[in-house]
């Protein structure tokens, strides 16, 4: 019986796993493109200027994840596939004086104001040249300079840094490198008679392109984010696999 045709108009799910132990990484199945590339140039021997044996170079590819949706955790696959817990923040409050001379910080359990980095200023003057309060800051407390610049029952504007605890935090720099991984790409393909069929794609080793863009808009289509692996031969001499899983 003649093998019927073909086709594919689905996104893959994406499974990545540590290619050192294969603990899973992360299921992605929100992607709305995803795309397998695969190079394999050749270079001739000529004869009479004519093409007569072909020799061909090593292959060579890239896998693609582009999405929209994400959970934090796919920014991890750009450094180290960690995500941390405690990250320095950029605060600006308006914080009303309860004590002549005196703006008390209330930074929140576990939490730690990063000494020097507190200015206070008139609420309307923030970060105006000038217009600064002078004084000290200890144990989670700005002293004015002159008791009379801060007056009880005023709101001032405070800016400071802190420590923050229990949020997720992505390093990215050049001591934290991505882990290689192995991951399987999974679609359906649709015959003549509209059966449905799984098709596979495993890459037996992939790094990960350190190159993004996040580009943050207020008009037309939601952010967008693309990832991309270069495809490496692993150990065994594999590359990649193209599987039609007839039974499942």
């Amino acid at each position: 019986m003649a093998e019927l045709y073909k086709a594919n108009r689905q996104c893959c799910d994406v499974d990545l796993r540590y290619l050192a132990t294969k603990k899973p990484f992360m299921f992605f199945d929100v992607a709305n493109t995803t795309t397998a590339s695969v190079e394999g140039n050749s270079v001739y021997a000529m004869g009479k200027g004519a093409r007569k044996v072909a020799f061909q170079d090593p292959v060579s590819g890239t896998m693609t994840i582009e999405a929209q949706c994400r959970t934090f955790k796919f920014f991890a696959l750009f450094s180290d596939g960690t995500i941390g817990t405690s990250a320095t923040i950029f605060v600006k409050k308006d914080i009303q004086a309860t004590e002549a001379g005196k703006i008390t910080l209330v930074p929140g359990t576990g939490n730690t104001v990063v000494a020097g980095s507190v200015f206070v200023y008139p609420v309307d003057d923030y970060g105006v040249e000038g217009s600064e309060i002078a004084g000290s800051f200890a144990e989670n407390v700005f002293t004015a300079t002159e008791a009379s610049a801060i007056a009880v029952g005023t709101k001032y504007a405070v800016a400071y840094l802190l420590v923050k605890e229990g949020v997720k935090k992505v390093s990215i720099n050049n001591k934290k490198l991505p882990p290689d991984l192995f991951i399987q790409m999974s679609t359906l393909d649709k015959d003549e008679d509209g059966v449905y069929t799984p098709f596979k794609m495993t890459a037996y080793k992939a790094s990960v392109q350190r190159n993004f863009e996040l580009t943050f808009s207020s008009e037309g289509d939601p952010m967008s984010i693309t990832m991309t692996f270069d495809l490496l031969e692993d150990k065994d001499g594999n590359f990649l696999d193209l599987i039609e899983d007839t039974e499942e």
